[in-house]
């Protein structure tokens, strides 16, 4: 079968196309053929062997596919950790999930990884009360793009979104954020007035972070009394250092929050996946799909991923 690998970690030169045996399930796994697999930013953190998780070599990237199992012939969407940028990929039965009838494919995979993600940083991690203000950084993005339309059925109250660029803060706003604003840090001072200006005036009670760097210090000194950042990535490299005394001061919590922590406990998934298939259903939920790049084109796909010239989610076609 066709399939990226990397043998080396690096940049994006090190995705190269090969030919690999199919993978063999084992017990308690299934075989699915794949119609398209999901892309994240973790990918490029795997593709350096920076990720929460260490990876081995050699690695076929890819941590969700949807596709038809081999075994029944039943459209689904699994979490396969690695292994998603193939024609073929093994996923534990556990973490296969039938795709309802109505659902495409594109749109089952941005609420999978992305979806799950962004329900349990209100649900899980933030706690979201009703009325409270929400501010999501990235708010085009995969996850951003959903939790920006997730906010209001889970009880928020203001949504403001963060963006880097004139299209992408119109999308934020036909998903309904409240207002959109340019997240660009180089002037702390200035992006804190337009946090609260954007939130009439007001410090924000929740943030969903993923940028760290100084995004991530203008966004703690924008939150009000008791309020929870949720810390889900660093897309900007840049890690950062919180002092406790100013938590204690104003109550603040700094939550940090990684999906495969949870992929132990099934309750933690197909509960909040039937939720979210459900709310795209009636209509409350519209995943963002944006481009479907040919398997060949893996690294060009990460590139831009990387550079910020993508917005939703972003999927690989295994037949090109």
């Amino acid at each position: 079968m066709r399939a990226i690998q990397q043998v080396e970690f690096g940049g994006p030169e090190v995705l190269e196309l090969v030919d690999v045996p199919v993978p063999q399930a084992g017990d308690g796994e299934v075989l699915i053929r794949v119609s398209r697999a999901g892309m994240n930013f973790a990918d490029t953190h795997q593709r350096e062997n920076s990720y929460v998780q260490k990876q081995q070599l050699p690695l076929i990237p890819g941590g969700e596919v949807a596709g038809v199992r081999e075994d029944t012939g039943e459209r689904v969407v699994a979490l396969t950790g690695h292994g998603g940028y193939a024609e073929y990929a093994v996923a534990p039965q556990d973490r296969t999930f039938p795709i309802p009838d109505g659902l495409d494919d594109g749109a089952a995979l941005a609420l999978l990884i992305q979806g799950l993600t962004a329900w349990h940083l209100y649900r899980t991690c933030a706690r979201l009360t009703g009325g409270e203000s929400v501010l999501v950084v990235s708010g085009a993005g995969g996850v951003g793009s959903l939790a920006v339309q997730l906010a209001r059925p889970l009880g928020a109250g203001r949504v403001i979104a963060t963006a880097s660029s004139e299209d992408k803060r119109a999308l934020c706003l036909e998903l309904g954020a409240d207002a959109a604003i340019d997240g660009d840090a180089s002037d702390a001072d200035t992006l804190r007035e337009r946090i609260l200006e954007a939130n009439e005036g007001r410090e924000v009670d929740v943030v969903l972070e993923m940028a760290g760097g100084p995004l991530f210090d203008v966004a703690l000194r924008a939150m009000a009394d008791m309020g929870r950042m949720v810390v889900y990535g660093i897309s900007s490299r840049e890690q950062n250092e919180v002092r406790t005394g100013r938590l204690l001061k104003r109550s603040q919590s700094v939550i940090g929050f990684w999906l495969f922590h949870y992929l132990e406990r099934p309750e933690h998934l197909r509960a909040p996946l039937a939720e979210l298939f459900a709310l795209a259903a009636d209509g409350s939920v519209t995943a963002v799909v944006g481009n479907t790049y040919m398997l060949s084109d893996a690294r060009r796909a990460q590139e831009d991923l990387v550079g910020r010239r993508t917005r939703g989610k972003l999927l690989l076609d295994p037949s090109g």
